[in-house]
């Protein structure tokens, strides 16, 4: 309650910056304050309705809505019986979700009440208004947290805001892709100060080389669950402090160390201000390893021996990992060790080369303090992030469990999943709504509900896919035509998009294993299978590149010059600025989603998933999550699933599959026709993926998984 109460004073204390709102909808602010607007659509409808317009041109954002609204507006919705009448609907359901007892966390383990569950990443995607995500960790730990918060958790958050968030893409007239940062303004979002018990405003100290930083808390509500988030961009920090947590994954490796820094030993500090004292300390990635440091000099400065304090220490902590490439796992030279933590190992009781011993990992340039490292050898349960990464995980690294053999590395596996209800296009939920029941989201795990999918009639499927692509089209044509004005160039002169075209989406953040150019190995072979009159083809990709990573940027460059040239323009679009808005509409509007890693270099993947949901077919390289889902009837595999000897033929074997797959099998399923125009053969392929991937592949199963496999265990070793 005291939470609540914490909000809402907050929120008042904003109300003059809103456009005055009639008292009958003035509980339109408090919905903006708390995320669950955002995986409820008939909430951001409520929005909406009052002005369509503002509603797209704030970004689907409605606490900037409410500054923004023009006071007639609002007063026409409180004059509107329908409008008050689906208000009124909102807030009860609303209410109903933010008092209810009988939460699955609390009917499965009511005598758990004293765990309390922190989860710590470095990034959180909760929605395209809140751009402090990259891609696909931060929305996997946004729709963890979303899932925490459905199934009544003892769950906190803890993160970065970033006041510039992470780039806005554009591409040049070249196809380049450029980075624009814009600052974030606290006071258009949906975050207030976290306070403390007494009413005090939250500020961590960490202490640095040579200085403090200080860093303040803001809480962010998404649904039951309080997301923290750090800011260093506070007086009285220097210049070059301010933007420590500017951006996200900028700067350079000194930079990275003292936010990671911020994260784990800060992090730690805010919540024993904020009165949190968890049981159980998820660390989403290595990212946030140094917690487990600070955890340890907390129970040392108690007069805890260091072993004794970190055997307590990894008692408490679950450490999942999302990296199979070697690259990808956060190591700091010794010597930069050195200069940032010299003043705290004595803290530990610790000398210098036992202080290294606690993370030292060899590397090929020398040794280093690896932070996957410290998270592995720091906490108790480790895991990857489906059963594939969990074997590539034992193997990378077997070399820290030397006398056991790789398949029993302690470390196992919790397939990904996602959020149905924030992924799920509103016309597709209003199908299952029929099919499954008004009720289907309480038991969306249930893999035998799921089964009445194949009952739904297949004109109503089809009429309903078609008009989510007729959407994703408009989203696309306006994309471009923004992009035109932008750059001055004149409208392209051939229709962007056909609705009634086999459309294929690739979509991702642009990683050179990633394999973007693959379907491009045979230009002429590729332009044959875009162009046949009988049958024709579309492919829309997007995606970022890290701004340091000019690999992936040249790849982004060359798809968008391929889709520049004859025999390519008009049938291959790259759309630029991918981020939660267009991911929606991309795996709810295409007909494909295409996956082609490199395996086995992608750890799980989750859109794919989404756009099963919604009942586009999947189109794969059997890697990640796709070979547990995967059964010969609900999509298409690409490639073996084998080792190599080299990229080059991997890579050959898989084009040389997919042009054949695509052209002898999944086009020629598509424009199978009945003699109603409808393909019914494709859409019970549709259909068998809906219903083998939704119940299985959703944060529903994966969190109810990290609970009773992970989050537990753990917090009974301490009782």
């Amino acid at each position: 309650m005291a939470e609540a109460e914490e909000a809402s004073l907050n929120i008042r204390s904003a109300d003059l910056l809103f456009t005055p709102i009639p008292e009958r909808i003035a509980r339109l602010r408090d919905l903006a304050y708390n995320l669950w607007w955002t995986w409820h659509p008939e909430a951001q409808d409520l929005y909406r309705h009052i002005d369509a317009d503002l509603w797209e041109e704030d970004y689907h954002n409605p606490v900037d809505f409410l500054r923004d609204v023009r006071q007639r507006k609002l007063e026409e919705a409180a004059a509107n019986p329908e409008y008050l009448a689906e208000y009124d609907r909102v807030m009860a359901a609303f209410d109903r979700y933010m008092a209810a007892e009988d939460t699955w966390y609390r009917r499965t383990f009511g005598n758990a009440n004293d765990v309390t569950i922190a989860y710590f990443s470095a990034e959180f995607g909760l929605h395209e208004s809140l751009p402090i995500y990259s891609g696909g960790l931060g929305v996997l730990a946004g729709d963890h947290v979303k899932e925490a918060s459905d199934l009544g958790l003892p769950f906190v958050a803890v993160g970065f805001i970033y006041p510039q968030g992470y780039f806005r893409q554009r591409l040049d007239q070249s196809g380049w892709q450029e980075a624009i940062y814009s600052k974030l303004n606290f006071a258009d979002i949906a975050a207030t100060q976290a306070l403390t018990a007494d009413g005090r405003e939250v500020v961590v100290e960490v202490d640095l080389p040579g200085r403090t930083i200080y860093a303040k808390v803001y809480r962010i509500q998404v649904g039951r669950v309080s997301l923290f988030l750090m800011d260093t961009d506070i007086h009285p920090n220097s210049p070059q402090d301010r933007e420590l947590s500017a951006r996200l994954y900028g700067g350079d490796q000194e930079m990275r160390i003292a936010q990671e820094i911020v994260l784990g030993i800060g992090g730690v500090r805010a919540l024993r201000q904020l009165g949190i004292h968890p049981t159980v300390w998820h660390m989403n990635e290595g990212h946030s390893a140094f917690l487990v440091l600070e955890l340890v000099r907390e129970k040392v400065a108690q007069g805890m021996p260091f072993d004794e304090a970190w055997r307590e220490v990894r008692a408490q902590s679950v450490f999942t990992t999302h990296t199979p490439v070697p690259a990808g796992n956060d190591a700091f030279p010794l010597h930069l060790m050195e200069k940032y933590f010299n003043h705290f190992w004595p803290h530990l009781g610790l000398t210098r080369e036992q202080f290294f011993d606690v993370a030292l990992q060899q590397q090929s340039w020398g040794p280093t303090f690896a932070m996957t490292v410290l998270a592995l050898k720091g906490s108790h349960a480790h895991n990857g992030v489906s059963k594939l990464h969990g074997h590539v995980a034992r193997g990378m690294w077997h070399w820290l469990y030397p006398n056991v053999p790789q398949d029993e590395v302690p470390i196992t596996s919790v397939t990904n999943g996602i959020h149905s209800s924030t992924w799920l296009a509103p016309a597709m939920r209003r199908l299952y709504d029929e099919a499954l029941g008004p009720d289907w989201e309480e038991d969306l795990d249930n893999v035998a509900l799921w089964a009445k999918v194949r009952d739904i009639p297949d004109e109503r499927l089809w009429e309903v896919r078609q008009a989510l692509k007729g959407d994703l089209v408009a989203i696309a044509r306006e994309r471009v035509r923004q992009r035109h004005l932008r750059l001055g160039s004149p409208p392209q002169v051939w229709p962007v998009l056909e609705p009634e075209i086999f459309t294929i989406g690739f979509a991702r953040r642009f990683a050179t294993y990633k394999r973007a150019t693959l379907l491009f190995r045979e230009p002429e072979r590729l332009k044959a299978l875009l162009n046949r009159r009988d049958r024709p083809v579309q492919i829309i990709f997007a995606g970022k590149a890290h701004p340091a990573d000019d690999p992936g940027k040249l790849f982004i460059q060359q798809v968008y010059q391929m889709s520049q040239q004859p025999g390519f323009l008009g049938r291959i679009l790259f759309l630029e600025e991918y981020d939660m808005a267009l991911a929606r509409a991309l795996v709810q509007g295409v007909d494909v989603w295409l996956n082609t890693p490199r395996r086995p270099y992608e750890a799980s993947g989750t859109s794919g998933q989404k756009a099963a949901l919604n009942g586009v077919v999947n189109v794969s390289v059997l890697d990640g999550w796709w070979p547990e889902a995967y059964n010969g009837a609900n999509g298409w595999a690409v490639g073996e699933a084998r080792e190599y000897s080299s990229q080059d033929e991997q890579d050959w074997n898989d084009a040389q599959h997919l042009y054949r797959i695509l052209e002898q099998e999944v086009i020629p399923t598509y424009y199978d026709r009945g003699s109603d125009g409808i393909p019914h053969r494709w859409l019970a392929i549709s259909k068998e993926s809906i219903a083998t991937i939704a119940p299985v592949f959703s944060t529903r199963r994966m969190v109810k998984e990290y609970v009773t496999r992970l989050y537990l265990p753990v917090a009974e070793m301490q009782a």
